[in-house]
């Protein structure tokens, strides 16, 4: 392992100084109300908060609905939050799911556990794979047949997210009608990056450096023996046997090398997989309602479900 600079060190300390709380609160605030007048559209989204029965307790999900034009399609939606932060409001959660849902999709946003205080894998995953479960079995309320549930995430949830599908492969369970993937974070170490990915992220990289990467990941596991567990970690391991997988990373994102690797190893196991990246933005875009890159975003996301 590299050994930490002194910068990075205190940035982990730092980070560890918040304590849970702290960490936990690490996410944009709720989207500003404007946005209705912006895009009035989003008023007319039904939302309903609902409780599942998990392995490690209830977990809380909120759905979304257009009340006139459902176009029999759904997707079950995960935030991100570096496994340690985010909640049901942030705009990756709230913005973007009615931002789908206005577009005749229904969406089923999930939270689960975080990792602090003591919390590690495989609790998250228990919670999204308790939320799939619970959303193919009550299609109705989606709008949508089991058969066509899609199940996708941004960041540290889009992890979860091809974690889970992996996990139903496995398992038997009833898969995804597809995985959709934005900005994902896939890889315990991140992979090489492409001179691309390099050029694009270069004055970036002292903001984040790739170190600091591996510590929010082992903070999600809790141990060195669990950084090569192909479901909490999905870009390692086999990569065959999903679904079509759809793959938005942000232009200008370290972690946009996960997102390449993990689409290449898919296309190597005869996967359907198609991976994009959003112009001129930096992981996390989908929190940033007002910006047009987000909603170009948005859009191809419901390209992407309505064409699968």
């Amino acid at each position: 392992m590299t050994r930490p600079t002194p910068d990075l060190e205190a940035m982990v300390a730092a980070l560890e100084a918040m304590g849970p709380e702290g960490l936990a609160g690490l996410v944009p605030p709720t989207p500003d109300p404007s946005l209705y007048l912006r895009d009035p559209v989003l008023a007319s989204v039904q939302t309903r908060d609902v409780t599942i029965a998990g392995l490690h307790g209830d977990i809380s999900g909120r759905l979304y609905r257009h009340p006139t034009e459902p176009r029999g399609t759904a997707i079950v939606w995960v935030h991100g939050g570096a496994f340690m932060g985010g909640d049901l409001d942030m705009p990756e959660a709230h913005w973007v799911s009615l931002a789908i849902a206005a577009r005749g999709f229904g969406v089923l946003s999930v939270d689960y556990r975080k990792c602090v205080d003591g919390v590690h894998y495989p609790a998250p995953s228990d919670d999204v794979l308790a939320a799939w479960l619970w959303a193919v079995g009550h299609g109705d309320e989606l709008g949508a047949s089991s058969d066509h549930v899609h199940l996708g995430g941004a960041s540290a949830g889009g992890s979860l997210a091809a974690g889970v599908t992996k996990r139903l492969r496995d398992s038997a369970g009833e898969m995804p009608a597809s995985l959709v993937l934005v900005y994902p974070t896939l890889h315990a170490d991140l992979p090489p990056m492409s001179d691309e990915v390099a050029a694009a992220t270069e004055a970036l990289r002292e903001a984040m450096p790739v170190e600091l990467v591996r510590w929010m990941n082992l903070k999600y596991v809790g141990s060195e023996e669990l950084l090569d567990d192909p479901y909490a970690f999905p870009g390692v391991g086999d990569a065959g046997g999903l679904p079509a997988v759809y793959v938005l990373n942000s232009d200008r994102d370290v972690l946009r090398a996960s997102g390449e690797a993990y689409a290449a190893a898919l296309e190597a196991a005869d996967v359907a997989v198609t991976v994009e990246y959003e112009p001129d933005t930096r992981h996390g875009h989908l929190n940033e309602p007002l910006q047009p890159a987000a909603r170009r975003s948005v859009e191809r996301i419901a390209a992407w479900l309505e064409a699968h």
